[in-house]
Protein backbone atom coordinates (compact mmCIF):
# COMPACT_ATOMS: atom_id res chain seq x y z
CA UNK A 1 0.00 0.00 0.00
CA UNK A 2 1.02 3.58 -0.65
CA UNK A 3 0.67 6.08 2.18
CA UNK A 4 0.78 9.86 1.84
CA UNK A 5 1.99 11.80 4.88
CA UNK A 6 0.61 15.35 5.01
CA UNK A 7 2.26 16.55 8.26
CA UNK A 8 5.67 15.87 9.74
CA UNK A 9 5.71 13.52 12.72
CA UNK A 10 8.17 11.46 14.70
CA UNK A 11 10.64 9.65 12.43
CA UNK A 12 9.61 6.27 13.79
CA UNK A 13 6.25 6.52 12.02
CA UNK A 14 7.65 6.39 8.50
CA UNK A 15 10.61 4.20 9.47
CA UNK A 16 8.41 1.49 10.95
CA UNK A 17 5.88 1.67 8.11
CA UNK A 18 8.78 1.26 5.67
CA UNK A 19 9.88 -1.82 7.62
CA UNK A 20 6.36 -3.22 7.29
CA UNK A 21 6.62 -2.94 3.51
CA UNK A 22 4.53 0.17 2.89
CA UNK A 23 5.52 2.82 0.36
CA UNK A 24 5.60 6.21 2.09
CA UNK A 25 5.48 9.59 0.37
CA UNK A 26 5.70 12.95 2.14
CA UNK A 27 4.07 16.19 1.00
CA UNK A 28 4.01 18.87 3.67
CA UNK A 29 3.66 21.96 1.50
CA UNK A 30 1.34 21.42 -1.48
CA UNK A 31 -2.09 23.02 -1.48
CA UNK A 32 -5.15 20.98 -0.67
CA UNK A 33 -6.14 21.19 -4.35
CA UNK A 34 -2.81 19.75 -5.42
CA UNK A 35 -3.09 16.93 -2.91
CA UNK A 36 -6.66 16.25 -4.04
CA UNK A 37 -5.49 15.89 -7.64
CA UNK A 38 -3.18 12.99 -6.76
CA UNK A 39 -4.88 11.42 -3.75
CA UNK A 40 -6.41 8.67 -5.94
CA UNK A 41 -2.94 7.14 -6.10
CA UNK A 42 -2.86 6.41 -2.36
CA UNK A 43 -4.28 3.76 -0.07
CA UNK A 44 -3.70 5.69 3.16
CA UNK A 45 -3.27 9.21 4.53
CA UNK A 46 -1.53 10.22 7.75
CA UNK A 47 -2.01 13.79 8.99
CA UNK A 48 -2.45 15.95 12.07
CA UNK A 49 -4.76 18.88 11.30
CA UNK A 50 -3.32 20.47 8.16
CA UNK A 51 -6.66 20.76 6.38
CA UNK A 52 -10.18 19.34 6.42
CA UNK A 53 -10.88 16.00 4.81
CA UNK A 54 -14.31 16.74 3.32
CA UNK A 55 -16.68 14.99 0.89
CA UNK A 56 -15.00 16.41 -2.20
CA UNK A 57 -11.59 15.22 -1.03
CA UNK A 58 -12.95 11.78 -0.12
CA UNK A 59 -14.65 11.42 -3.50
CA UNK A 60 -11.29 12.09 -5.15
CA UNK A 61 -9.58 9.51 -2.92
CA UNK A 62 -10.96 6.55 -4.86
CA UNK A 63 -8.55 3.96 -3.48
CA UNK A 64 -8.35 5.20 0.10
CA UNK A 65 -8.48 2.50 2.74
CA UNK A 66 -7.60 4.47 5.88
CA UNK A 67 -6.96 7.90 7.38
CA UNK A 68 -4.62 8.10 10.35
CA UNK A 69 -4.82 11.23 12.49
CA UNK A 70 -1.79 11.71 14.74
CA UNK A 71 -3.83 13.16 17.59
CA UNK A 72 -6.93 12.54 19.64
CA UNK A 73 -9.85 14.09 17.75
CA UNK A 74 -11.25 13.51 14.27
CA UNK A 75 -13.21 16.73 13.82
CA UNK A 76 -11.19 17.72 10.75
CA UNK A 77 -12.55 14.66 8.93
CA UNK A 78 -16.07 14.08 7.61
CA UNK A 79 -16.23 10.82 9.55
CA UNK A 80 -19.72 9.77 8.51
CA UNK A 81 -18.97 10.11 4.82
CA UNK A 82 -15.58 8.43 5.19
CA UNK A 83 -17.18 5.45 6.88
CA UNK A 84 -19.87 5.30 4.19
CA UNK A 85 -17.07 4.95 1.65
CA UNK A 86 -15.44 2.17 3.65
CA UNK A 87 -12.49 4.27 4.86
CA UNK A 88 -11.09 3.10 8.20
CA UNK A 89 -10.46 5.95 10.65
CA UNK A 90 -7.55 5.87 13.09
CA UNK A 91 -6.80 8.32 15.89
CA UNK A 92 -4.33 8.15 18.76
CA UNK A 93 -5.75 9.51 22.05
CA UNK A 94 -3.74 6.88 23.90
CA UNK A 95 -0.58 8.62 22.73
CA UNK A 96 -1.03 11.97 24.46
CA UNK A 97 -3.52 11.33 27.26
CA UNK A 98 -0.83 11.27 29.96
CA UNK A 99 0.60 14.56 28.71
CA UNK A 100 -2.86 16.16 28.82
CA UNK A 101 -3.45 14.88 32.36
CA UNK A 102 -0.14 16.30 33.58
CA UNK A 103 -0.66 19.63 31.82
CA UNK A 104 -4.13 20.07 33.31
CA UNK A 105 -2.84 19.35 36.80
CA UNK A 106 0.05 21.75 36.25
CA UNK A 107 -2.32 24.55 35.23
CA UNK A 108 -4.54 23.90 38.22
CA UNK A 109 -1.70 23.98 40.76
CA UNK A 110 -0.11 27.02 39.10
CA UNK A 111 -3.34 29.02 39.32
CA UNK A 112 -4.13 27.90 42.87
CA UNK A 113 -0.65 28.97 44.01
CA UNK A 114 -0.43 32.09 41.80
CA UNK A 115 2.91 30.90 40.48
CA UNK A 116 2.93 32.88 37.24
CA UNK A 117 1.84 36.08 38.99
CA UNK A 118 4.38 35.64 41.80
CA UNK A 119 7.20 34.80 39.39
CA UNK A 120 6.52 37.92 37.29
CA UNK A 121 6.44 40.13 40.42
CA UNK A 122 9.68 38.80 41.91
CA UNK A 123 11.41 39.41 38.56
CA UNK A 124 10.24 43.03 38.87
CA UNK A 125 11.65 43.35 42.39
CA UNK A 126 8.28 42.95 44.15
CA UNK A 127 8.08 40.73 47.26
CA UNK A 128 4.33 40.48 47.91
CA UNK A 129 3.82 37.48 50.20
CA UNK A 130 0.28 38.15 51.42
CA UNK A 131 -0.92 39.10 47.95
CA UNK A 132 0.28 35.70 46.71
CA UNK A 133 -1.27 33.53 49.40
CA UNK A 134 -2.46 30.40 47.59
CA UNK A 135 -5.21 27.81 47.80
CA UNK A 136 -4.87 24.11 48.59
CA UNK A 137 -6.42 21.48 46.36
CA UNK A 138 -7.25 19.11 49.20
CA UNK A 139 -10.90 19.17 50.21
CA UNK A 140 -12.12 20.42 46.84
CA UNK A 141 -14.55 18.71 44.46
CA UNK A 142 -13.26 18.34 40.91
CA UNK A 143 -15.82 17.90 38.14
CA UNK A 144 -14.80 16.42 34.79
CA UNK A 145 -16.96 16.69 31.70
CA UNK A 146 -15.92 13.97 29.29
CA UNK A 147 -14.50 10.79 30.78
CA UNK A 148 -12.63 9.14 27.96
CA UNK A 149 -8.87 8.89 27.53
CA UNK A 150 -8.10 12.46 28.62
CA UNK A 151 -10.56 12.69 31.50
CA UNK A 152 -9.40 9.37 32.90
CA UNK A 153 -5.75 10.44 32.65
CA UNK A 154 -6.43 13.64 34.62
CA UNK A 155 -8.45 11.76 37.25
CA UNK A 156 -5.54 9.37 37.69
CA UNK A 157 -3.21 12.31 38.37
CA UNK A 158 -5.57 13.50 41.12
CA UNK A 159 -5.27 10.27 43.12
CA UNK A 160 -2.53 11.76 45.29
CA UNK A 161 -4.83 14.53 46.55
CA UNK A 162 -7.64 14.44 49.09
CA UNK A 163 -10.29 15.47 46.58
CA UNK A 164 -13.66 14.20 45.40
CA UNK A 165 -13.64 13.59 41.66
CA UNK A 166 -16.94 13.52 39.77
CA UNK A 167 -17.39 12.88 36.07
CA UNK A 168 -20.18 13.44 33.59
CA UNK A 169 -20.25 11.74 30.19
CA UNK A 170 -22.90 11.07 27.55
CA UNK A 171 -21.91 7.38 27.73
CA UNK A 172 -23.17 5.27 30.61
CA UNK A 173 -21.02 3.31 33.06
CA UNK A 174 -17.70 5.05 32.38
CA UNK A 175 -16.92 5.91 36.01
CA UNK A 176 -14.19 4.02 37.81
CA UNK A 177 -12.18 4.00 41.03
CA UNK A 178 -10.78 7.43 40.19
CA UNK A 179 -14.04 9.27 39.43
CA UNK A 180 -17.70 8.79 40.34
CA UNK A 181 -20.05 9.21 37.38
CA UNK A 182 -22.92 11.58 38.19
CA UNK A 183 -25.58 13.56 36.40
CA UNK A 184 -24.67 16.95 34.99
CA UNK A 185 -26.99 18.54 37.56
CA UNK A 186 -25.13 16.91 40.46
CA UNK A 187 -21.78 17.91 39.02
CA UNK A 188 -22.96 21.53 38.72
CA UNK A 189 -24.19 21.48 42.32
CA UNK A 190 -20.96 20.18 43.85
CA UNK A 191 -17.96 21.17 41.70
CA UNK A 192 -15.35 23.67 42.90
CA UNK A 193 -13.30 22.97 39.78
CA UNK A 194 -14.47 22.11 36.27
CA UNK A 195 -12.17 20.51 33.71
CA UNK A 196 -13.30 19.92 30.14
CA UNK A 197 -12.19 16.75 28.31
CA UNK A 198 -14.65 16.42 25.44
CA UNK A 199 -14.09 16.05 21.67
CA UNK A 200 -15.37 18.70 19.27
CA UNK A 201 -18.81 17.58 18.11
CA UNK A 202 -22.12 19.35 17.38
CA UNK A 203 -23.05 18.62 21.01
CA UNK A 204 -19.98 20.32 22.45
CA UNK A 205 -19.73 23.42 20.21
CA UNK A 206 -20.42 26.51 22.36
CA UNK A 207 -21.35 24.22 25.25
CA UNK A 208 -19.71 26.40 27.91
CA UNK A 209 -21.92 29.47 27.61
CA UNK A 210 -23.62 31.87 30.03
CA UNK A 211 -26.58 29.56 30.66
CA UNK A 212 -24.32 26.58 31.36
CA UNK A 213 -22.01 28.58 33.63
CA UNK A 214 -24.84 30.05 35.68
CA UNK A 215 -26.23 26.59 36.41
CA UNK A 216 -23.28 25.97 38.76
CA UNK A 217 -24.25 26.38 42.40
CA UNK A 218 -20.86 27.71 43.53
CA UNK A 219 -18.20 29.92 41.98
CA UNK A 220 -15.70 27.58 40.34
CA UNK A 221 -12.35 27.32 38.59
CA UNK A 222 -12.41 26.33 34.91
CA UNK A 223 -9.85 24.41 32.84
CA UNK A 224 -10.00 23.59 29.13
CA UNK A 225 -7.42 21.33 27.53
CA UNK A 226 -9.98 19.94 25.05
CA UNK A 227 -11.25 22.16 22.21
CA UNK A 228 -11.49 25.94 22.14
CA UNK A 229 -14.75 26.11 20.22
CA UNK A 230 -16.55 24.40 23.09
CA UNK A 231 -16.35 27.69 25.00
CA UNK A 232 -18.10 30.99 24.25
CA UNK A 233 -15.20 33.22 25.25
CA UNK A 234 -17.22 36.39 25.83
CA UNK A 235 -19.45 34.47 28.27
CA UNK A 236 -16.38 33.07 30.02
CA UNK A 237 -14.97 36.58 30.36
CA UNK A 238 -18.23 37.89 31.79
CA UNK A 239 -18.19 35.09 34.36
CA UNK A 240 -14.58 35.93 35.27
CA UNK A 241 -15.55 39.57 35.73
CA UNK A 242 -18.53 38.70 37.93
CA UNK A 243 -16.60 36.18 40.03
CA UNK A 244 -18.76 33.22 38.98
CA UNK A 245 -15.59 31.74 37.51
CA UNK A 246 -12.70 32.27 39.92
CA UNK A 247 -9.96 31.66 37.39
CA UNK A 248 -9.30 29.80 34.16
CA UNK A 249 -6.57 27.67 32.66
CA UNK A 250 -6.94 27.59 28.88
CA UNK A 251 -4.73 25.52 26.61
CA UNK A 252 -7.16 25.97 23.71
CA UNK A 253 -9.07 28.99 22.44
CA UNK A 254 -12.20 29.65 20.43
CA UNK A 255 -10.12 31.73 17.99
CA UNK A 256 -7.73 28.99 16.87
CA UNK A 257 -7.62 28.08 13.21
CA UNK A 258 -8.69 24.53 12.45
CA UNK A 259 -5.06 23.51 11.91
CA UNK A 260 -4.34 24.59 15.53
CA UNK A 261 -1.08 26.09 14.21
CA UNK A 262 -2.19 29.73 14.35
CA UNK A 263 -4.51 31.91 16.39
CA UNK A 264 -6.22 34.64 14.39
CA UNK A 265 -6.06 36.17 10.98
CA UNK A 266 -8.11 39.20 12.05
CA UNK A 267 -7.98 41.77 14.84
CA UNK A 268 -7.70 40.63 18.43
CA UNK A 269 -11.19 40.18 19.97
CA UNK A 270 -12.00 42.18 23.10
CA UNK A 271 -12.62 38.98 25.07
CA UNK A 272 -9.12 37.70 24.28
CA UNK A 273 -7.64 41.07 25.22
CA UNK A 274 -9.22 40.63 28.65
CA UNK A 275 -7.84 37.10 29.02
CA UNK A 276 -4.25 38.07 28.29
CA UNK A 277 -4.37 40.81 30.92
CA UNK A 278 -6.13 38.83 33.67
CA UNK A 279 -3.94 37.62 36.54
CA UNK A 280 -6.31 34.73 37.28
CA UNK A 281 -6.09 33.33 33.73
CA UNK A 282 -3.34 30.99 32.54
CA UNK A 283 -2.87 30.47 28.79
CA UNK A 284 -0.87 28.01 26.70
CA UNK A 285 -0.81 27.49 22.89
CA UNK A 286 -2.61 24.13 22.49
CA UNK A 287 0.32 22.16 23.87
CA UNK A 288 -1.28 20.06 26.64
CA UNK A 289 -0.68 16.92 24.60
CA UNK A 290 2.48 18.27 22.94
CA UNK A 291 5.41 16.73 24.82
CA UNK A 292 8.65 15.08 23.71
CA UNK A 293 7.27 11.76 24.92
CA UNK A 294 3.80 12.16 23.40
CA UNK A 295 5.25 12.88 19.95
CA UNK A 296 6.79 9.44 19.99
CA UNK A 297 3.79 7.72 21.59
CA UNK A 298 1.32 9.26 19.13
CA UNK A 299 3.35 8.04 16.17
CA UNK A 300 3.76 4.58 17.68
CA UNK A 301 0.02 4.32 18.32
CA UNK A 302 -0.74 5.08 14.65
CA UNK A 303 1.77 2.48 13.45
CA UNK A 304 0.40 -0.13 15.84
CA UNK A 305 -3.19 0.46 14.73
CA UNK A 306 -2.31 0.33 11.01
CA UNK A 307 -0.39 -2.87 11.63
CA UNK A 308 -3.26 -4.43 13.59
CA UNK A 309 -5.79 -3.60 10.88
CA UNK A 310 -3.91 -4.23 7.66
CA UNK A 311 -1.03 -6.62 8.38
Amino acid sequence: MKILHLDSNHDLLINQLNDLGYTNHEDYKSTKEAIEAKIHEYDGIVLRSRFTIDKQFLDAAKNLKFIGRVGAGLENIDCDYALQKGVHLISAPEGNRNAVGEHTLGMLLSLFNKLNKADAEVRQGKWLREDNRGLELDGKTVGLIGYGNMGKAFAKKLRGFDVEVLCYDIKNNVGDANAKQVSLTELQEKADILSLHTPQTPLTLNMINATFINQFKKPFWFFNTARGKSVVTKDLVQALKSGKILGAGLDVLEYEKTSFENLFSTNMPDAFQYLINAENVLLSPHVAGWTIESKEKLAQTIVDKIKAKFC
